[in-house]
């Protein structure tokens, strides 16, 4: 199957792991000699409940004994997109209630950044240096990272950068701007939470010019950091919520969030603003149900914010600088982006998935499912004590 998966299948590196996969359950994933993984990756922070969890399970199957898709998001009432929706407003502050499921994080931004403009009638989107907020077209022409976008440019014009934390770049946010778009915590820059009260900061520039601030919580919500949206964490509410991963349960979903008021306007002055066919779909809005209820009834809030503690007094070695994040969003950081890569591979040759930040070499994820164990996180920093100390 391996000579087939590289004959076949479109790659997105040059070295993928290549792990052949046999099933997965728990902390856990098996290849299929049988070799079994504790998973530190969470697939890349969407596992929020493990692998084939119980009720996410039982939630797919019981929606496939009703139906699967049977109409274009938002026509047809289905009571597993208007369980999600419902339960998702129910987390959050009134000005957030309208709930637009997507197929994925990125086009939940993509729906974000038309909204924006929508509501302000204004083109101009500031966004962060060194930020990710996906791959299409629009979610990339507000990612901050030139090498990741240089090769497909054009991107959409109109667009400006700010860095992250600083509060003089503030003054780039003016009337011209339709919104400003910021991950909680960036993600693929190294983990970085907002200091000093930032993003509160950005918020009140955003209200006093008319601009929008949408967050995006695809990796930071959904009780990954310690609160149910991570924006809870940093005295701050936004405008526009993004999120994904986590959501599904291991299924592809997204959704952006506004208030009704704003929401609306996708409806007329064009009709049929933003559609989608499968967005929302059935079996995905059921998964994701049950993903946020269970996390929401077995408190993996607070479970979260302990564990990270376990974490950070297991994995201390003179070669991790640092572990940055919140939560079980961290990454631990050493001196080089050779010996990251070393000790990466070295964990996975003893049976640890750790996994790589997009733009930050010197990072090793660490997201585990929200399930995990004790005895699985400290078995897990073990093994990573043991490689640094083989590869050293």
């Amino acid at each position: 199957m391996k000579t087939d998966f590289f004959k076949y299948q479109a790659q997105t590196s040059p070295h993928p792991l290549a792990i052949e996969i046999s099933h997965a359950k728990g902390s856990y994933i098996y290849d299929v000699t049988g070799k079994k993984y504790l998973d530190f990756v969470a697939g890349v922070s969407a596992n929020s409940l493990g692998h084939n969890p119980k009720k996410v399970t039982e939630a797919i199957k019981n929606q496939l004994d009703s139906y699967a898709h049977v109409m274009v998001y938002g026509e047809f009432i289905q009571k597993p997109q208007v369980d999600l929706c419902k339960l998702l407003a129910s987390t959050l502050p009134e000005n957030l209630q309208s709930v637009y499921i997507t197929n994925s994080g990125t086009e939940a931004t993509e729906g974000a950044l038309k909204l924006a403009k929508r509501v302000t009638k204004r083109a101009e989107i500031i966004a962060a240096k060194n930020s990710y907020h996906g791959n299409t077209q629009g979610a990339m022409s507000v990612s901050g990272v030139d090498k990741q976008n240089a090769a497909f440019r054009p991107l959409i014009p109109g667009n400006k950068f700010i860095t992250f934390n600083c509060e003089f770049c503030l003054q780039q946010i003016t009337t011209k701007t339709a919104a400003v778009i910021l991950e909680t915590i960036q993600g693929g820059a190294g983990f970085i939470e907002p200091y000093n009260n930032y993003l509160a900061k950005v918020k009140k520039r955003c209200e006093e010019v008319g601009a929008l601030l949408i967050l995006d919580e695809i990796q930071s919500g959904i009780g990954r950091t310690g609160t149910f949206w991570g924006f809870e964490n940093y005295n701050v509410v936004p405008d526009i919520i993004i999120t994904g991963k986590g959501l599904g349960g291991g299924m592809p979903i997204g959704a952006f969030i506004a208030s009704y008021k704003y929401m609306n306007l996708l409806k007329e002055n064009p009709k049929l603003g933003h559609i989608s066919t499968f967005a929302g779909h059935p079996v995905i809005a059921a998964a994701g149900f049950a993903t946020a209820t269970e996390i929401l009834e077995k408190d993996l809030l607070s479970e979260s914010l302990r564990k990270e503690k376990i974490i950070r007094k297991h994995l201390q070695h003179k070669a991790i600088l640092e572990i940055r994040g919140k939560g079980l969003m961290l990454a631990a950081m050493v001196e080089s982006d050779e010996l990251a890569a070393k000790i990466i591979f070295k964990c996975l040759d003893k049976g640890l998935i750790l996994f790589f930040l997009l733009f930050e070499g010197r990072a090793m994820r660490i997201t585990p499912p929200l399930t995990i164990s004790d005895d699985e996180l400290i078995e897990g920093c073990n093994i990573i004590l043991k490689a640094i100390e083989e590869v050293g």
